[in-house]
């Protein structure tokens, strides 16, 4: 990361519902991320703060994402990041779909009209070992209080469906169950409120994060854990503190449907990068 300490490091700051990211654009320039810079970028005081930060590379498809949370650990998907990305990339290539690859697996986007951006966020992952848990049990109904459902969207997801989402206090619950034994590598964690058989409320703790305003991927969790317990259909409504996003579960995967929002570009100092070693 040497050529980034002498002339700075270009950015991107967007948000999907007030789910917010820094992105940087590596395609061009051999920019190195590691996770005491992500942490560095990270800190809402220190640095610019996000939800996640995302890394488009140079892959076989249009471009192949990397992924860090606040607290520089990874994660294989997020997808609201692959949203706003997608949408970006749409922007500056022309095309209206797009092929994208993560650690999660290859990904597929299109223009959705209307200022919208769709992703198909792949099938669900349903086996225990898969999530991963750590021990073989019923995910649709955990032993845990509550009986959460555990669903993989390439990263681990405990959704609890309760009567009022609103009156859950998240910053305890979420940061209780992130670390459960249950879930060796740690949750994210959903309270959920079924108003409708097309229609969610839902609140999010983020792995790694915290209390968040919206997630791609535990909207695609809850939507599955609902239909799984026959609560919704397969294509549902979710209202997220950020605003609403759609899901549908067809037979080629998890689609996500919603807005974007590219707010502002900027570089990182020299400065600012010296300092983190």
């Amino acid at each position: 990361m040497q050529q980034t300490h002498d002339t700075g490091l270009p950015f991107m700051k967007m948000h999907g519902l007030g789910n917010d990211f820094v992105i940087v654009d590596a395609r061009v320039d051999n920019i190195e991320v590691t996770p005491a810079l992500a942490r560095g970028i990270g800190h809402r005081q220190f640095g610019v703060g996000f939800d996640q930060l995302a890394v488009i590379e140079n892959g076989e498809a249009d471009a192949h994402l990397v992924f860090y949370n606040a607290d520089g650990s990874t994660s294989a998907a997020c997808g609201n990041a692959t949203r706003c990305i997608a949408r970006f990339l749409m922007a500056e290539s022309g095309k209206s779909e797009l092929t994208l690859t993560t650690e999660r697996g290859t990904l597929y986007a299109r223009d959705a009209g209307g200022d919208l951006t769709s992703v198909n966020m792949g099938q669900p992952q349903l086996n225990w070992h898969e999530i991963p848990l750590a021990e073989e049990v019923d995910t649709l109904e955990l032993p845990i209080e509550g009986g959460p459902s555990a669903t993989g969207m390439g990263n681990p997801h405990c959704t609890f469906f309760v009567e009022d989402a609103e009156a859950i206090p998240l910053t305890e619950f979420g940061s209780r169950y992130e670390h459960h034994p249950l879930y060796p590598e740690r949750t994210n964690v959903q309270v959920a409120q079924v108003i409708g058989p097309d229609h969610i409320r839902m609140r999010v703790w983020e792995r790694g994060v915290g209390i968040t305003l919206a997630s791609g991927s535990s909207s695609c969790a809850t939507a599955v854990a609902a239909a799984r317990r026959g609560l919704t259909g397969r294509k549902v409504q979710i209202d997220l503190d950020g605003g609403t996003i759609w899901i549908d579960w067809r037979e080629d995967g998890v689609w996500m449907t919603g807005p974007t929002c590219h707010v502002f570009s900027g570089t990182l100092t020299p400065e600012f990068l010296g300092s983190l070693g």
